[in-house]
């Protein structure tokens, strides 16, 4: 009796290890089906709203076609308005989900490669009200005029050269040539991702710059009495789509001038800056009042009830003849805040 005892304990044992391994193999594989279920959902959820923003991208690029046609039109019919190209966001629902659209007329910003001596001014003071202190200031614009400027055989006061970067610890040379890209200032001296991209508690510089090749920039004067007739192409900014930090940046412009263009462009753009916005005439030569994009669109894509959205941005020019191509195109990207 003891030996059968001995042998039934023994098949209790092996009984009970089965049944407990069984019992991990279903758990683990509830978990696993859970798990690839949840990933699965939240994969569909994902690129719904990805869907949702690229949605958003061609609805502003229609609307940017639109505007080129209507927005001279003194009559339009409700919810035929024409988009405003100044950041301003507008929305609509596609089923349970939902995109904003913001659209900004890149000729509104400072150029990069509109920049010289005569107007780098605005850039200088644009960093100095970021909070970037005057020495690096004078660095960070000297060394990008000196970037992208043909001779190198010289370099300004504060700027740096090609001596200077072939003596860093990875060494280049200065492009001596336009920018192709925003990103490339982080090769020129005293730049800084933190100035460049901001944080969290501020913007970024490169919320406020451009990069438009000065053979598609818009031709300069604007049309307008008092404008800089002999400015370089690409280098004024249009005061219908400039933002609120590029305005105060201009030399002789206060925040009630500004609070003063900014409440006019809610209704409608201004044609003499001078009659409609108050600008003095120190400041108008830096001013143009119509634009040829190209513009930046970003889209984020929302599901219904959710907070966080999917993002996309792209740069597009316009061909004429209804054509347009892309200048740059990121997906996901980070959402603009104000």
């Amino acid at each position: 009796m003891k030996k059968q005892d001995s042998q039934e304990g023994i098949a209790l044992l092996l009984v009970l290890w089965v049944l407990t391994i069984l019992m991990v193999i279903v758990l683990s594989f509830s978990f696993m089906t859970k798990t690839e279920t949840s990933a699965t959902l939240s994969f569909k959820d994902g690129i719904e709203k990805r869907f949702l923003a690229e949605a958003g991208i061609e609805r502003g690029i229609m609307e940017v076609f639109y505007r080129t046609v209507n927005k001279g039109q003194t009559v339009i019919l409700e919810g035929l308005e024409v988009w405003k190209t100044d950041g301003t966001p507008y929305s609509d629902q596609i089923g349970d989900g939902s995109y904003t659209v913001r659209i900004i007329d890149e000729s509104g910003k400072i150029n990069l490669n509109g920049l010289s001596d005569g107007n780098a001014i605005i850039l200088r003071q644009l960093l100095i009200n970021m909070g970037v202190q005057e020495d690096n200031v004078n660095i960070i614009v000297d060394s990008i005029l000196d970037w992208k400027d043909p001779n190198k055989g010289m370099h300004r006061l504060n700027g740096a050269g090609d001596e200077y970067y072939e003596s860093l610890p990875n060494p280049y040379e200065a492009k001596h040539a336009d920018f192709d890209t925003l990103e490339e200032l982080l090769l020129v001296k005293g730049m800084t991702p933190d100035i460049l991209y901001g944080n969290a508690e501020k913007r970024g510089l490169i919320d406020f710059l451009a990069v438009i090749p000065t053979s598609a920039a818009p031709a300069a004067g604007g049309g307008f009495p008092g404008a800089a007739a002999g400015a370089a192409v690409g280098a004024l900014i249009n005061i219908n789509a400039a933002p609120r930090e590029v305005l105060l940046a201009v030399p002789g412009m206060t925040p009630e001038i500004v609070e003063s263009i900014m409440s006019f462009r809610e209704t409608k753009e201004i044609q003499n800056p001078q009659a409609e916005g108050g600008i003095p005439q120190d400041s108008v030569k830096f001013f143009s009042t119509s634009g040829n994009g190209p513009y930046a669109i970003e889209a984020v894509g929302h599901r219904e009830k959710e907070k966080t959205g999917y993002t996309v941005k792209a740069t597009v020019a316009l061909d004429g003849n209804n054509k347009y191509h892309y200048l740059s195109y990121k997906s996901p990207a980070t959402a603009h805040h104000e």
